[in-house]
């Protein structure tokens, strides 16, 4: 959850009672140091303690791509939640495409800001893989938005148009 912008905002806002896990000991501190219950852990392993339906909703915001093993974790957050948002960088965004073909190298973005060689994503992955990922694991998607430069796309556009990508999903 990072320093827990996010949580800060759900609690504030919407009255959300969450909590937080952060990998990184400086922004559990940080999130901490805020009045937020955040602990530190590691996705790739720690969802598997959390009890099933321990929650209403899960978000996810930007870690898929980056754990060892996503289709795992995604199962976890589903059995942690009935719901779950998700949130990704579309890696068949135009500004992506574009730097592979003109370029010829990997992007550096506002939403992949990393270069190849620093950024914590193991797992490239695009709108259609993620769908093709949920529909495998028989959950439903229930809500989608396609956010590129601060505006929302149209679906059938939105692998290359969108630069970030946020499900709902519901178990099927």
């Amino acid at each position: 959850c990072g320093g827990g912008d996010l949580l800060s905002a759900l609690r504030s806002e919407k009255q959300v009672d969450g909590r937080g896990l952060e990998l990184e000991a400086p922004k559990v501190s940080d999130a901490v140091a805020r009045g937020l219950p955040v602990v530190q852990g590691d996705a790739n392993l720690d969802l598997a303690d959390y009890m099933s339906d321990s929650f209403d909703y899960a978000v996810m915001t930007q870690t898929l791509p980056a754990l060892d093993r996503p289709a795992e974790a995604l199962d976890h957050l589903m059995r942690i939640a009935g719901h779950a948002f998700v949130t990704f960088p579309n890696f068949a965004h135009w500004r992506v495409r574009a730097s592979l073909v003109f370029g010829g190298r990997m992007p550096v973005t506002r939403l992949l800001p990393e270069r190849w060689y620093d950024t914590p994503n193991i797992h490239h992955l695009t709108i259609d893989d993620f769908r093709a990922l949920v529909r495998e694991r028989g959950y439903a998607v229930e809500g989608s938005w396609f956010l590129s430069q601060g505006s929302q796309t149209s679906s059938m556009l939105a692998n290359l148009t969108a630069e970030n990508a946020v499900f709902l999903l519901k178990r099927g």
